[in-house]
């Protein structure tokens, strides 16, 4: 399975997310609640991933990965690209796209993050 696809699949098990194309064709943005949480395009010709994380996550995992970079065209403190690779961890990327995810919910209001708790017990 490549990259892209587990991404995708990853997304659709997440409350309230939605896909758009403000960039144009070629640059799928993921949202929560109109926040983004993952870009999906392809770099150099590969496939690639724009993930939010932690700092102190991205420079480990930077560290560990080599398919791992600061995030191209984003804060490169809070952003890692993610590229597709032969050595590519399925489960690294569902817990990453998932961490994406949560981080974002994080920082949105309590009452925003209270409705996405009630709709994940719904589920």
């Amino acid at each position: 399975m490549c990259l892209h696809q587990i991404a995708v699949q990853t997304t659709l098990t997440l409350s309230e997310t939605s896909c758009s194309q403000p960039f144009g064709e070629g640059c799928d943005v993921y949202k929560v609640l109109d926040k983004v949480f993952m870009l999906q395009f392809h770099l150099q010709g590969k496939a690639a991933i724009n993930l939010k994380v932690e700092p102190e996550h991205g420079d480990m995992l930077r560290d560990i990965y080599p398919y791992i970079r600061a995030g191209w065209h984003m804060n490169k403190r809070h952003w890692i690209t993610v590229f597709e690779d032969d050595g590519l961890d399925k489960s690294l990327v569902q817990d990453l796209v998932i961490n994406s995810y949560e981080l974002v919910v994080s920082k949105l209001p309590k009452v925003k993050r209270q409705r996405l708790e009630l709709l994940q017990q719904i589920k």
